[in-house]
């Protein structure tokens, strides 16, 4: 195997006249925030919803609260988004006496979920018999409307930032050439780990046990202390929303909550120390993940001992490492283990 920046292609650091960051090979990431704001505003202001019952249309976005960032791991592109929006329409029914208006909510975009699974909610402003008539017409006819406006949205925000994302090498492709690689992000994850009867019990002393995981990466140990500390390298392996504080002390909450925990001890590039539990453990109990990394000549070896596991749990929590952690960061970040 070669060593650090011998041999081996994907750990050569090109020459660029231009950047130090060579083809964003490290974690790169650009704010689409302001960007989506103006987009969504765009997409959604005197859009016609078609109905033979009535004569409706969007106005203007009356709420866009959220965020959006693209990301680029080694020519990966990643984008998340978040958004909190609410739309106000105005209408008639064709034969109608008066107008009115109300607005249409969505309060869970983000690349989590499917536009079509979105939660669309109508109000009117007037409840009135027209007016509710009106608002059942606009429930049925508007879902249509704002997925496609929606999608649009997402399809603009990765042709937008994925320009300059992926950046050519020397006297090679263009960036407009590179294929845009689609993150995979809203395919859920739920952790729902297998929990035993006997630990559910309140009052009994739990039986427990150490795990002891050894794992080898093509990455460098900083690179694989980030993964674990950073909050968008975070949620990226976890495909999820994460909470976390990555100081001395400072909590943190993965996979809607079914794994949280503290930080004791953080030596960047070394080691990191949890108090980390199962949220269907019992109440109270942690165990204690030390993770020792240790940088070699062409990889990083990493040691994790998990101390004060629930026997009957031992041997899901370790298929769970494999599965939710290692098997996804290497999806994610192209760390790569090697086979031994």
């Amino acid at each position: 195997m070669a060593k650090w920046g011998e041999g081996d292609p994907r750990w050569i650091v090109e020459e660029r006249p231009d950047a130090t960051n060579v083809n964003n090979w490290h974690w790169t990431e650009k704010n689409a925030g302001p960007w989506s704001v103006e987009r969504i505003k765009e997409l959604f202001k005197g859009v016609p919803v078609k109905t033979d019952l009535a004569d409706i249309q969007f106005t203007e976005i009356d709420k866009c609260e959220g965020e959006a960032s693209a990301n680029n791991r080694k020519g990966k592109l990643i984008f998340f988004y978040e958004w909190d929006l609410s739309i106000k329409w105005t209408g008639k029914l064709k034969n109608g006496s008066k107008s009115y208006s109300g607005k249409v909510k969505i309060p869970n975009l983000s690349e989590e979920n499917d536009v079509s699974e979105l939660d669309i909610k109508v109000s009117v402003k007037d409840s009135d018999e027209e007016g509710d008539k009106l608002k059942e017409i606009m429930l049925k006819s508007c879902k249509d409307v704002v997925r496609h406006q929606l999608t649009k949205y997402i399809s603009s925000l990765k042709e937008e930032f994925s320009k300059g994302m992926i950046l050519p090498k020397k006297d090679e492709v263009k960036p407009d050439a590179v294929k845009n690689l689609s993150s995979g992000f809203n395919k859920k994850i739920s952790m729902t780990p297998v929990v035993s009867e006997n630990n559910k019990q309140i009052g009994l002393k739990l039986d427990v046990t150490t795990i002891n995981i050894t794992q080898q990466f093509q990455c460098r140990a900083q690179e694989f202390y980030d993964a674990l500390t950073k909050i968008e390298m975070v949620t990226a392996f976890t495909r999820a929303h994460v909470k976390m504080d990555a100081s001395k002390g400072g909590k943190f909450e993965l996979f809607n909550g079914n794994i949280v925990g503290q930080f004791d001890e953080l030596v960047p590039g070394k080691k990191i120390v949890q108090q980390w539990r199962y949220k269907q453990w019992p109440e109270g109990h942690y165990s204690t993940v030390t993770f020792n990394i240790n940088e070699k000549s062409d990889h990083t070896e990493v040691n994790v001992v998990q101390s004060g596991v629930p026997t009957g749990e031992a041997e899901v929590t370790k298929e769970n490492w494999q599965r939710y952690y290692w098997d996804s960061m290497k999806r994610a970040f192209g760390f790569g283990a090697f086979i031994v």
